[in-house]
């Protein structure tokens, strides 16, 4: 009798949520269903919390993002979200290493912010008494290995920028980053197609996926665009000879309410072009091509025409997935290039990389490179609509 009123107890103080073990005889019943003859029950962990209603589960979306372990426990879809997650940076990881890539770990923390035209976090070394900054790119330490003679070279791994946040931006985010010697742009368009096929049939057992009620096939060939003939595709008032006309391009802005600043020169124009009317039509995997040099002071020019370069950028469902180029090489002219980019930013010197020049006059082999990032390609592979669904603890607002 003793023991029943224990049980009877045990049983009355036992909530939803909390972890109890049990011990008893494993047995079938006449239905033959797998059951447990309790014989001892323990309470491991109590649950002081009152969970959502178990009818409806957790459905608010932000507190799914701030308490992420609520989430986990309610929803097996978040579960298996983060698993496949796991799975998917585990064979990109292996699709490099089984082309001989070298994975390696370049600084977070940087003197200098360099590698990709963003605002970076900044803080400070006590001891050292300098300001430093959170990483915005890995890409100027890992185009020094390229100099040292690590041919093949990859890195996986958190980047910061201090900008922005929407559904497709967060100030921290994961990337990959692979550069390769003796490599041009083209060769890495075709690797990353290739990689992308892989995974597709890696993970679906097809080459069509859906997202955002949409098929995409990747059992062809990617589609290519050029820069500027993407701009005149979608946007109908200009042609080759009107492009670089300021004046209709102003009058097309203010007819379409889109913003600019008085200070923008053409350059700046034909990119507000391409944010507002390219981007919102590439739904099937694009490769754009053949970037202004302007707005790539890392790129080789093209040898058709030196104010375009060898880049190329992968777009998918309107985002921006990859982004690719042939390397410039030459110090004296990627020293040219940092000056202006310092002067037409009006910024402090922080893209200028002393002695990532430096190393480029020991000679730095032509090569390719690219930056993917890893959390905009999770949101493809899982039809998730915004990055937050993506990352397991994601920045918020202060309530």
């Amino acid at each position: 009798n003793n023991n029943i009123e224990s049980y009877k107890e045990i049983i009355n103080s036992i909530n939803l949520g909390d972890i109890i073990g049990v011990v008893g005889i494993v047995f079938k019943t006449k239905t033959k269903e797998l059951t447990l003859l309790v014989r001892k029950i323990y309470i491991l962990s109590k649950n002081y919390q009152k969970f959502p209603d178990k009818r409806f589960g957790l459905v608010d979306k932000e507190l799914c993002y701030r308490q992420r372990y609520l989430d986990l426990i309610f929803n097996d879809n978040s579960k298996n979200l983060f698993i496949l997650r796991s799975n998917l940076i585990s064979s990109i990881r292996n699709f490099f290493i089984n082309k001989n890539f070298i994975e390696v770990e370049t600084p977070i923390i940087q003197k200098i912010a360099g590698g990709a035209d963003a605002e970076p976090f900044k803080t400070y070394h006590n001891s050292l008494n300098a300001n430093l900054y959170f990483r915005i790119s890995p890409e100027l330490y890992l185009k020094r290995l390229i100099v040292g003679g690590i041919e093949k070279v990859f890195e996986i791994g958190k980047v910061f920028r201090n900008e922005g946040m929407s559904t497709k931006h967060h100030p921290e985010f994961t990337m990959i980053e692979f550069y390769q010697a003796y490599a041009n742009y083209q060769d890495f368009i075709e690797l990353t197609e290739n990689l992308f096929k892989h995974l597709v049939k890696r993970f679906f057992d097809s080459y069509k996926i859906e997202y955002d009620n949409i098929i995409l096939d990747f059992s062809t060939k990617f589609h290519k665009l050029n820069f500027y003939a993407s701009i005149i595709k979608y946007c109908k008032d200009f042609t080759e000879d009107t492009l670089f006309d300021t004046e209709k391009i102003t009058d097309f802005l203010n007819k379409n309410n889109i913003q600019y600043d008085k200070t923008n020169d053409i350059n700046d124009f034909h990119v507000i072009l391409f944010d507002n009317f390219v981007e919102k039509n590439l739904i099937e995997p694009t490769f754009i091509l053949h970037y202004p040099v302007y707005i790539s002071p890392l790129s080789r020019c093209t040898d058709f025409n030196k104010n375009l370069v060898e880049r190329f950028e992968l777009y998918i469902c309107t985002k921006e997935i990859a982004n690719g180029f042939s390397e410039l090489n030459d110090p004296t002219e990627q020293a040219i290039r940092f000056k202006k980019q310092i002067k037409d930013l009006n910024a402090i010197a922080l893209h200028y990389d002393y002695d990532y020049i430096n190393a480029l006059k020991y000679g730095m082999p032509p090569a390719a490179g690219e930056g993917i990032g890893l959390d905009r390609l999770i949101m493809l592979f899982t039809n998730s609509k915004s990055i937050k669904d993506v990352i397991l603890f994601p920045f918020m607002r202060d309530k």
